[in-house]
């Protein structure tokens, strides 16, 4: 057969290991021929591609980023873009498609097998809110780098007695702020399922300094939402622009709480945004196995001709579940996660007993 992939969206540690399994088992396994589309759907509406062998996924295992590059163009943006890409794939003669991406790269996927495309998905988004799998690769990574810096930051705001308020990837979930705070010991978590209240978060950074610790750790997600209000709340924007999936772009909210937290308490506190940061280097051992765990069930899935489907981990198995159902909502921050979250802090209006 002969078969395509692209990698849509933004970048993170793992794509290429997706890449070179497929590529490494459809040729030892099957004699597949491959080729790569370039930049996302860019490449499939303008038909841009390099060819992959063995050559060209030597190597690239530890690396991050892809080889493919990628974009974020919605090719159903465009009055013909979903026409040309049929075309693309009838002019290259293509088997089947594998798409390596989240929501939106999954979404032209999905209208593309409505379309007679044979297509297969792989999971990918770095805040690990797809729904349908259970990890996606990229998230273990980030949370890594998010506590290497954490343990950072932990020991300049002891030197200093500040707060440090630290943000984090996290648009609509609270993944990678939950996971790295709890394994970076932050002191106050905050994510986009929670809007929270400033004035809380200042009296329980009052109440930390009041026992004596003097210097305080907040972790947010770009995404977490100011509000006095639960349950309501919106998140902070860097402008009004947005992608073509219709994103806007977010962006400093750690700036505007820190700025808050200080007014509100009287102590010294700094921002610290670590943006790409998360998305760079290389992946972690656990992203290179689920990786490649992906690729060689894409590739498998193709074999058997589950076309519309993703793969999918679940239970430690991957397993083929239907586009839709992965597309259909995003996954959240459960309220079992929270839990574990609010077990570890005291709340603002509670005070420790006197000691006896």
């Amino acid at each position: 057969m002969k078969i395509a992939m692209l990698t849509g969206g933004g970048d993170c540690p793992g794509l290429n290991a997706v890449i070179r399994a497929v590529v490494r088992k459809g040729i030892f396994t099957y004699e597949d021929e491959f080729i790569g589309f370039m930049e996302g759907w860019r490449g499939v509406v303008e038909d841009k591609s390099m060819p992959l062998d063995l050559d060209a996924v030597g190597g690239i295992l530890p690396r991050g980023g892809t080889i493919l590059r990628t974009s974020r163009t919605n090719p159903s943006k465009r009055s013909d873009g979903i026409d040309r890409c049929m075309a693309t794939l009838e002019k290259n003669q293509i088997d089947a498609l594998i798409a390596i991406g989240g929501d939106d790269t999954l979404s032209v996927a999905q209208k593309l097998h409505e379309r007679g495309a044979k297509v297969i998905g792989v999971p990918k988004t770095i805040d690990n809110d797809l729904g349908g799998t259970d990890y996606t690769f990229g998230f273990d990574t980030a949370c890594n780098i998010v506590c290497e810096a954490l343990d950072r930051v932990h020991t300049t705001a002891e030197a200093h007695n500040r707060v440090m308020v630290v943000e984090v990837m996290g648009r609509d979930a609270g993944w990678i702020a939950l996971y790295s705070g709890i394994a970076g010991g932050a002191d106050v978590i905050l994510i986009p399922e929670r809007p929270f209240d400033v004035d809380k978060v200042a009296d329980s950074i009052r109440q930390r300094h009041e026992r004596g610790r003097y210097f305080s750790i907040v972790v947010v997600a770009e995404g977490a939402k100011f509000s006095s209000e639960p349950g309501q709340g919106s998140p902070v924007l860097q402008d009004m622009g947005k992608d073509e999936f219709g994103h806007v772009k977010l962006g400093g909210i750690a700036n505007i709480l820190a700025r808050e937290i200080e007014k509100r308490t009287g102590f010294e506190t700094r921002a610290v945004v670590l943006g790409h940061i998360q998305r760079g280097g290389s992946p972690s051992a656990f992203d290179r196995v689920l990786a490649t765990r992906y690729g060689l069930g894409a590739i498998d899935m193709v074999h058997r001709g589950e076309f519309g489907c993703m793969a999918a981990l679940r239970s430690n198995k991957i397993v083929s579940i239907p586009l839709l159902e992965a597309i259909s909502r995003n996954r959240t921050v459960d309220s079992e996660m929270i839990q574990i979250v609010d077990g570890l802090f005291q709340k603002a209006d509670e005070r420790e007993p006197a000691e006896k």
